[in-house]
């Protein structure tokens, strides 16, 4: 039963954790295009990786040529 306890309470502890950290963020994610010429997109995300799947929602260019991305940096 004590170990019911425990997992409970880390259970607990992870979501107070979790929700702690599930504060977004500003992110700049710069890319080069066609004539690498270096550009940027600001978003706010949880994470770097979020920043890069809101880039390629919203940019037709990062969309099609992901690998053009060469920084996501956290502004905060």
């Amino acid at each position: 039963m004590n170990l019911c306890m425990v997992d409970i309470e880390d259970k607990c502890f992870f979501q107070t954790e979790m929700n702690k950290n599930n504060i977004l963020k500003p992110y700049t994610v710069h890319y080069r295009d066609f004539q690498n010429i270096r550009l940027e997109n600001c978003f706010y995300a949880f994470d770097a990786y979020e920043a890069r799947a809101l880039a390629m929602e919203f940019n037709k260019y990062i969309n099609e040529h992901p690998n053009s991305i060469d920084l996501i940096r956290c502004e905060k």
